[in-house]
């Protein structure tokens, strides 16, 4: 029976997981759940899954998850800290799906314990890259893709020599807005930012999906996890989300990974890597697809993604002031102190004001300065949004 953990547990990424291993219980020994605020989600499948304990990350919901808890032998906890010490306990198998630079902390204490790290959390390695492979590497763990992109281009790569490889290709939606004309964008609204043409997801990664802030994230991660040149990795718009990226290698091949918009496929390699088994998605009928459309991405409709390339060039800590400054300009739009075009504009301005700040994005890649660092973007991008707002 193998111990598995959930980290962001109520989230779409932890539920898709939860479906996975609830399917199977007798095969899960669950050791720690974590959440936000939805507590009553957070306690039902604390409770259904028989897990040890459960975590929210709110101190002052602690009484609400004990009383929800209550007669049921699962233990109640509470705050960054206890997210942390759950991260401590021992379990082979650890799901880091927290939304933001919220995970950073918690993915490196799992790897401290040699375990498998499946990492849905972008921002771990967009932060902090060389420091999450640096800890694997030092405890002998491992870490495997959750994204749909990153765990097609890891599949592609199984039996091949990375010298081969010449480039890596990451398909992107386009989302809410890849068909609109460019010059509508200023006037985007928050609900028509959050609705997604092919993905169930939660409203942050759904806007993201519009502004491509999630797939400048994602390259910035290829570089990482493959350890690819930025000039390798290439974007390209593919509507239909059913090629989740390809690799092209050195005698003119491209291997492509197909398979429906289900989470729960990368998520089930992950789960069972190094085996593959039957997952619960749909089979694809492609006769019935018939077409399959790709386009290069515009970068004035998208500049997230210019951006991520200035930051790979970078290095250092840049990446911890490019997900602090887009995620505080993704706060302002939501709370409407912002237009939708203002945020690839605020991520630029924050990026070059820390750049010119010394023993910032220079500064030695520890997790205190990755926090530090973290702290001071997100002040200079309100600092720029209030600017802007009035």
């Amino acid at each position: 029976m193998r111990r598995v953990s959930i980290f962001g547990a109520t989230g779409s990424i932890g539920q898709n997981t939860i479906d996975l291993i609830a399917r199977a219980p007798e095969d899960y020994h669950v050791v720690a759940l974590t959440g936000a605020s939805n507590i009553k989600l957070l306690a039902a499948d604390a409770i259904r899954l028989k897990a040890e304990v459960a975590v929210t990350a709110h101190e002052h919901l602690l009484p609400d998850l004990r009383t929800s808890l209550a007669g049921s032998g699962v233990e109640a906890q509470a705050g960054g800290q206890a997210i942390i010490e759950a991260a401590a306990r021992p379990a082979d198998w650890i799901m880091s799906a927290i939304v933001g630079a919220a995970g950073l902390a918690p993915g490196l204490q799992a790897l401290k314990q040699g375990t498998t790290l499946a990492l849905a959390n972008k921002e771990s390695l967009v932060c902090a890259g060389a420091l999450m492979l640096e800890t694997a590497k030092t405890h002998n763990a491992r870490l495997l893709p959750v994204d749909s992109e990153h765990s097609a281009v890891f599949q592609a790569l199984v039996g091949e020599d990375m010298a081969a490889v010449e480039r890596v290709i990451i398909t992107a939606s386009g989302g809410a807005f890849r068909d609109w004309p460019v010059e509508n964008l200023a006037q985007a609204t928050l609900d028509q930012a959050s609705s997604h043409p092919n993905w169930d997801m939660g409203q942050r990664i759904t806007i993201d999906s519009a502004s491509m802030f999630n797939k400048a994230m994602e390259l910035i991660e290829t570089r990482e996890y493959f350890g690819v040149r930025p000039d390798q990795i290439e974007v390209l718009v593919h509507p239909e989300s059913i090629i989740h990226a390809l690799v092209g290698f050195s005698d003119g091949a491209l291997m492509a990974h197909v398979g429906p918009p289900d989470m729960r496929h990368a998520i089930g390699y992950a789960l069972h890597w190094p085996s593959r088994r039957a997952l619960p998605v749909e089979r694809l009928d492609l006769a019935q697809v018939a077409t399959l459309s790709f386009r290069a991405p515009c970068d004035t409709r998208w500049p997230a993604l210019r951006l991520a390339r200035e930051v790979m060039e970078s290095g250092g800590l840049a990446g911890a002031v490019f997900n602090a400054s887009k995620e505080t300009a993704l706060d302002g739009f939501i709370a409407g102190e912002i237009g939708f075009n203002e945020m690839a504009m605020i991520v630029e301005e924050v990026l070059g004001i820390m750049s010119d700040t010394p023993n910032h994005i220079d500064a030695t890649m520890t997790l205190d300065n990755v926090a530090q660092v973290d702290h001071l973007a997100r002040q200079e991008s309100r600092r720029v949004i209030q600017k802007r707002a009035g």
